[in-house]
């Protein structure tokens, strides 16, 4: 597999380089050369094989040419294996696909744990690594407790301090061991380019390895792909034919997923690009114009991001497809709308969280009245027990991978948003 730098097209790596060093130069993501295709009888064959086998043949037209499709299977089965997605009917042309049974409750395990199992295979020479990656509330706890006791792998998180949820913070900051976790007196934002300066530093790069496990990463992007197709693959003939997906979007790699997933012959009639406040690309796609504002914290704090990383690529994409751009449906909505959005899907007997809400609000508004919506269900609603309960006036029970976490002591440094202070503590091995 072959990729270029969107930001200087000169610059190509192979699969295995892209995987090891996160971002090309001048913070320019990698984006496959080619962009592989299926049939439709070829569609019709792999939706009727399992979950983990249809993952596999999905990631092998990207990557067989360095991995071996055995070896790729072997890697897939263990990334994967957690009880699948669900679809969760919620009226009669609106079902909920959730993406959150994984060890850390939220889809973000299935980018994190595939790309911790490429690091493994594709780590011959037993090269140590340093990933730095930012969250916004889930990346962290993926990227965690995928690398998590990972021999000469340190993985360093960066979160905003105070804007993430209690029970999220818990249950990536008290791992300890090879897991190191940084409090930002900033926002998601501030965490971000701070990530970012560390890549420009080429000698630092160079003497900690460093690497990113963000959705920047090809790997982590590649592996959501998979999933796309397993929607498909539970839904009726007819739903098939004009399913439109909502998705909450944060830094839009799992837009961006979709999308390849569509790039590759998946018959995705249309998506939803969901936001909240933070709506820098609702507003470019309304007038043409990126103009960022400050972050504004939300209770959708996942999404709490004003300049997402993985545009880039959608609108690469849209080039490269000769998509029209106008055809993205969009939208952001409000905390208020928000609340009113989880009471409602509450009277419909869905227990959700403020992520999917926004989503499903958008699908319910804007779905014509012969298609089919699926929104994507991000994160358990137990991660957003505080938020949840308070609106619903309800109780949820802790599941039992937050109720082990959630009385642990915090084991996170605290710094503000000082590059100096960072590299510092990256030296400090």
């Amino acid at each position: 597999m072959k990729l270029y730098n969107l930001k200087n097209h000169r610059e190509k790596v192979n699969f295995e380089t892209a995987v090891k060093l996160g971002l090309g130069q001048q913070q320019g993501l990698f984006f496959p050369v080619e962009l592989p295709t299926i049939t439709p009888f070829e569609l019709s064959r792999i939706l009727k094989m399992d979950f983990i086998t249809r993952s596999t043949e999905i990631l092998s037209k990207f990557i067989c040419s360095e991995i071996s499709k055995e070896e790729l299977y072997k890697n897939v089965k263990i990334a994967f294996s957690f009880k699948k997605p669900l679809k969760i009917s919620i009226n009669n042309n609106i079902s909920c696909f959730e993406l959150f049974h994984g060890p850390t409750l939220a889809f973000k395990d299935f980018g994190a744990r595939f790309m911790a199992q490429m690091i493994l295979s594709l780590n011959k020479d037993n090269e140590s690594f340093t990933i730095l990656t930012a969250t916004s509330g889930d990346t962290g706890a993926a990227v965690a407790h995928a690398f998590y006791g990972m021999k000469n792998i340190r993985v360093i998180i960066l979160y905003p301090k105070g804007k993430i949820s209690t029970l999220q913070e818990q249950l990536f900051c008290t791992l300890g061991k090879n897991i190191k976790t940084i409090s930002i007196n900033g926002s998601f934002d501030d965490c971000q380019k701070l990530v970012k300066k560390a890549f420009d530093d080429r000698k630092l790069k160079k003497l900690i390895g460093l690497n990113s496990a963000n959705s920047i990463n090809i790997s982590r992007l590649l592996a959501q792909i998979c999933y796309y197709f397993e929607a498909f693959s539970l839904i009726s003939e007819k739903q098939k034919k004009n399913l439109v997906i909502a998705v909450p979007c944060g830094n839009f790699g799992n837009l961006t997923a979709g999308l390849l997933a569509k790039s590759m012959g998946l018959p995705i009639k249309s998506f939803i690009a969901c936001t909240n406040s933070n709506d820098t690309v609702p507003r470019f796609l309304n007038t043409g114009k990126w103009d960022p504002h400050k972050t504004v914290s939300t209770i959708s704090n996942a999404m709490d991001i004003s300049q997402p990383n993985n545009w880039p690529r959608i609108e690469e994409l849209f080039r490269r497809k000769q998509w029209n751009l106008k055809e993205l449906r969009f939208g952001s909505v409000s905390d208020d709308v928000t609340k009113q959005t989880l009471k409602e899907l509450f009277e419909l007997k869905y227990i959700s969280e403020p992520h999917a809400a926004i989503a499903y609000r958008l699908l319910f508004d804007q779905l014509k009245k012969d298609e089919f919506g699926l929104f994507l269900g991000t994160a358990h609603p137990s991660k957003f027990k505080n938020t949840v309960e308070k609106i619903l006036k309800t109780k949820i029970e802790l599941p039992e991978e937050l109720q082990n976490r959630a009385n642990l002591p915090l084991l996170s440094y605290n710094i503000n948003p000082s590059f100096k202070k960072l590299k510092e503590f990256l030296l400090d091995k």
